[in-house]
């Protein structure tokens, strides 16, 4: 693609997602069926790199790692009438093998409740096993009948991450959840990535839970997007698959559970984020190539130039860098627009005076900005100026986000916030469904729930009214559009 096609970031941002997730060579939309795309090699190491990190978390927490089938038998989806009314309408069926019809149908997995918990009653004899914490990462499938985006709404989530755990009180659950946001917390950090995490409303929460959280970052259009999920069951599940375990007094009482789960709209996001005109900006942390090396020789110092290149290289690589020499025969113009579209954190030019004077410029991908610093010095400039850009992507976000959060006391100033700019709306409520159902009406706008923690959803909340039915308001309700 040319510059003069390059889709602006600013000014057209849903086009210019779409055409970056395959110039930059994250994912192939073209596969033949829709929804289902094909992780290219480069956008298969960022979230490889992300996917390190949060396997590394829950080493960190003591959770197993297992590996469950994705196919489900529809006996056992069946157990929990909830849970099979919020996603019969998304699953996909197998009915037949070859030419003969199945006894008993199955599903390929939406998520995993129902797959995993037959097990767990298996699994789960004494209080001696709680708390009982897996994971894995795998493939889930729902038969999204919006309009598909790559890696925001697909039919195949193909890095589907969840956390399932069981412990012997609603206290533990609890504690599992406020380790869950923790561990959200650094892997947000670990993305540069700020975010807001609502109390879902209860029309809204996840089909079987007691409640359910949602994290959500601020998208450049001003649309949300969820990227993290937090759920407590207390025994819901328990119940409806006989998950129970015997007490220190030999009675049997049933387990209380919550799950944690994450996808590629985490991808999504980093791109989404941090991008501008030019393409992506990853952060250092997830960069498959963190410094990319490009020499810009004349051609009677070509060899003295190309080894100097590789000499930095392989100090960088040495540190610990991941770095990447450019040895193209193209113009040096060239390069750098590919590794500017690609995201690549830190570009290092080095010529025939840089040669010379024993020294290299360093060029910022997220400011665009040049120095150029004395090669003795060249790993601890690049990383500190590695450091500068995580802060730097991190604080820029957070201002965007922040600055889109308004809070408001009527639907008039609710309506002009989705008019103007969109964003999220914090307007108070007086907590009934029929109210805020109301409110997303008019604003047609999703609610997001409460502010969590719980004390955040009544802070300034003395004294106001809730703009449906004008009676007091006890909550913050936050509302957007969202992806």
């Amino acid at each position: 693609m040319s510059k003069v096609e390059r889709k602006k970031w600013s000014e057209e941002f849903s086009e210019w997602y779409n055409e970056l997730i395959e110039t930059a060579g994250i994912q192939d939309k073209r596969y033949p069926v829709k929804g289902m795309n094909i992780w290219l090699p480069y956008g298969l190491k960022i979230m490889r790199n992300i996917e390190r990190f949060i396997h590394s978390e829950m080493e960190r927490t003591c959770h197993e790692e297992v590996l469950f089938p994705a196919l489900i038998p529809e006996t056992e989806f069946q157990k929990e009438a909830e849970h099979i009314a919020g996603f019969e309408g998304e699953v996909f069926w197998v009915t037949h093998a070859g030419h003969d019809p199945l006894d008993v149908r199955l599903i390929l997995r939406p998520t995993s409740e129902t797959a995993m918990y037959s097990m767990f009653s298996l699994w789960i004899r004494s209080h001696a096993d709680l708390p009982f914490k897996i994971y894995q990462i795998v493939n889930v499938y729902r038969y999204e009948t919006k309009h598909t985006r790559p890696l925001i709404r697909v039919r195949e989530i193909s890095r589907f991450f969840e956390a399932h755990t069981a412990h012997d009180s609603f206290e533990d659950a609890e504690r599992q959840i406020k380790e869950d946001l923790e561990i959200f917390d650094r892997l947000a950090k670990f993305l540069a990535l700020p975010y807001i995490v609502s109390r879902r409303p209860e029309w809204d929460k996840f089909p079987g839970a007691y409640y359910s959280l949602g994290a959500e970052v601020m998208m450049p259009d001003g649309r949300t997007l969820q990227i993290g999920t937090m759920h407590n069951y207390r025994q819901n599940f328990a119940k409806a698959y006989n998950i129970q375990y015997e007490t220190e007094t030999g009675e049997h009482e049933f387990v209380h559970q919550t799950t944690f789960g994450m996808s590629e709209r985490l991808l999504a996001a980093v791109i989404a984020i941090h991008g501008d005109d030019r393409g992506m900006v990853l952060p250092p942390t997830i960069a498959p190539i963190q410094v990319v090396i490009v020499p810009i020789p004349k051609k009677d110092a070509e060899a003295d130039v190309f080894a100097y290149a590789r000499e930095i290289a392989e100090e960088l690589r040495t540190a610990g860098l991941r770095v990447h020499v450019d040895e193209r025969d193209i113009r040096p113009g060239r390069k750098f627009y590919d590794w500017e579209l690609k995201g690549v954190p830190l570009r290092i030019e080095v010529g025939p005076r840089d040669v010379a004077g024993r020294k290299a410029v360093l060029a910022r991908r997220d400011t665009l900005e040049k120095v150029t610093v004395e090669r003795d010095a060249i790993v601890d400039e690049v990383r500190k100026t590695l450091d500068e850009i995580h802060e730097n992507l991190y604080v820029r976000a957070r201002e965007f986000l922040e600055s889109h959060i308004k809070r408001v006391e009527t639907i008039d100033e609710a309506r002009a916030v989705f008019e103007d700019r969109r964003g999220v709306v914090e307007i108070p409520w007086c907590g009934d469904e029929e109210c805020g159902l109301k409110m997303e009406e008019i604003l047609d706008a999703k609610m997001l729930g409460t502010p969590y923690p719980e004390e955040k959803a009544k802070e300034g909340i003395e004294g106001k009214k809730c703009p449906v039915c004008g009676r007091e308001a006890k909550f913050i309700a936050r509302f957007a559009r969202t992806y």
